[in-house]
């Protein structure tokens, strides 16, 4: 299990102000960056090594995860 009592929680520049979808990424901590649901602060959170946030945030500019018109 993972530590996260140092974790500095910020919310993500993606996440709307309405109180709908929102995420908070910690990655003050050595070796990882966690990601959490902003409404539910002690339920699941997701670790990621640096190199596999950093890939994800990659995909994510590159339009990897577009889910295209609805």
């Amino acid at each position: 299990m993972v530590d996260l009592s140092g974790a500095v929680w910020h919310k993500s520049t993606r996440s709307g102000g309405n109180g709908g979808d929102c995420v908070e990424v910690a990655a003050n901590l050595p070796g990882i960056v966690a990601l959490r649901d902003t409404k539910d602060p002690d339920g699941a959170t997701l670790i990621f090594t640096h190199a596999e946030w950093r890939a994800f945030l990659e995909g994510v500019r590159a339009g990897e995860f577009d889910l295209g018109e609805r």
